[in-house]
């Protein structure tokens, strides 16, 4: 909705302004980025090495993308537009990663895993995480009593 009410240059210096916070919150948080594609940014943890708290390090991640979303001016010159708002999803599960091409070798994940997070972030509302029941049990598994 925003592309209709900004030129192309507002959109492309919002989304580099709130993925560079995002990507720091990846680096504090030890989560990998997978790809940006448009206003999509998918990361995950215990993909490159094991992480025995991963859906706990995903849930903070996203929190931290929620507050550093809520902290970015959609447009640094019309700040009365208000702040970004985005949608999460996230979900627990096992899936294929893979390098395919050879012009532009692109880093992908496969599986019904990245389906289901996609759909939780479909049907979740701004400013909010939509969890699976799969990664609500991990989270919760992986926080008792810290």
């Amino acid at each position: 909705e925003l592309c209709g009410q900004l030129p192309p240059e507002k959109i492309s210096d919002m989304l580099h302004r709130l993925y560079t916070k995002f990507d720091l919150a990846a680096r504090e948080y030890d989560v990998y980025k997978v790809e940006t594609i448009g206003d999509a940014y998918m990361a995950v943890t215990n993909l490159v090495k094991d992480q025995t708290d991963h859906a706990a390090r995903i849930a903070r991640f996203a929190m931290s993308c929620l507050l550093a979303a809520a902290s970015t001016p959609i447009d640094e010159d019309r700040t009365t537009m208000g702040s970004v708002q985005i949608r999460v999803g996230l979900h627990t599960g096992p899936v294929v990663a893979n390098v395919v091409g050879t012009t532009n070798p692109r880093f992908c994940l496969f599986g019904d895993t990245v389906n289901v997070a996609s759909r939780m972030e479909s049907n979740s509302v701004r400013g909010r995480i939509h969890a699976s029941a799969n990664s609500a049990k991990h989270i919760m598994a992986q926080t008792q009593g810290a």
